[in-house]
């Protein structure tokens, strides 16, 4: 059975609803000053669906952008908790494969070996329908993800 958007939450639904264990939400609330879930009774816990959309905005800074909490920090005091709640994947983008979503990432070593007057040797086109899409796709990820957390080292 299915809540209603505006119910209220408790930390084991969030904790399924972001794949993330009840322990790291009880720490992030040590750690986000603006996450106020109610408590109740015996200090059970009840979160808003605000607290659910910031969550989710914190979530996605940690875990796919590589932000640290320092970082994820800064933001919530330099652009606010709205801006966070914000910064989560359209729902059609999470549904398409990684392979599918464009990217805008210069090849820097290709412009690079160019200046130089490097150019690609004959035939390589030819080689590059003999490629794994799939494998140098989940490879791209990865990459990106190393990416997303060093620019977060930055932050």
């Amino acid at each position: 059975m299915d809540k209603a958007p505006e119910a209220f939450r408790t930390i084991s639904e969030v904790a399924d609803e972001l794949k993330v264990p009840k322990h790291v939400l009880r720490f992030w609330e040590a750690k986000f000053a603006q996450l106020k879930p109610m408590k109740r009774g015996g200090g059970r816990r009840y979160y808003r669906p605000e607290d659910v959309a910031l969550l989710r905005g914190i979530r996605f800074l940690l875990y796919d952008d590589g932000y640290t909490i320092r970082g994820v920090q800064k933001i919530l005091r330099e652009q606010g908790p709205r801006f966070v709640m914000d910064q989560r994947p359209h729902v059609d983008e999470q549904k398409k494969p990684a392979a599918t979503i464009e990217r805008e990432i210069p090849d820097v070593a290709a412009e690079a070996a160019q200046s130089r007057g490097f150019r690609k040797p004959p035939g390589l086109a030819e080689q590059a329908e003999d490629v794994d899409a799939e494998g140098l796709g989940s490879v791209l990820k990865v990459l990106e993800d190393c990416y997303r957390i060093l620019v977060g080292a930055k932050g």
